[in-house]
């Protein structure tokens, strides 16, 4: 990705967030669940441009079902660029039934992390796709904490 392609505030262009999004596996989906936020870790993939996950019966399907407007962020660091960068996107959840479209999916190599059934198949087809990145300020070699990524840039 050609970085002179964003604009100088750091706003990614929707190709560039897509870009982004098929680099990654874990993202993070975000729901109202009655009535309040929760926010679920998921692996991904990527179908027709839209962000397609499999869960369980429980909380996050009822979420799905019930809820349909949703959010979905990935985020990231580089290190030999020293930047950070982020994207969201917002649109609402539907569950996949069609079996073809679920054998698609499948082919796409969308295997759940977590052990059990995961058998329902959502999709969050975006309205919203949004991106920024960003060049992350220098760390203190005293007082950044060791577990910040940006210390790899004093090794």
């Amino acid at each position: 990705m050609n970085m002179s392609q964003t604009p100088p505030e750091g706003q990614l262009s929707i190709d560039q967030c897509w870009a982004l999004l098929g680099t990654e596996v874990l993202g993070r989906i975000a729901l109202i669940v009655d009535g309040h936020p929760e926010i679920f870790p998921v692996n991904f993939v990527l179908d027709r441009r839209a962000i397609v996950f499999r869960t369980g019966g429980g909380t996050k399907l009822w979420g799905a079902m019930t809820a349909k407007p949703a959010a979905f962020e990935i985020d990231g660091y580089d290190v030999h660029e020293e930047t950070a960068w982020s994207v969201m996107a917002r649109g609402e959840i539907e569950l996949i039934e069609s079996e073809e479209h679920q054998r698609t999916v499948d082919a796409l190599l969308l295997e759940p992390w977590q052990p059990g059934d995961k058998n329902h198949y959502v999709r969050l087809a975006p309205k919203a796709l949004t991106g920024r990145r960003f060049k992350v300020s220098q760390p203190d070699l005293w007082t950044t904490r060791p577990a910040d990524p940006r210390r790899a840039s004093f090794e």
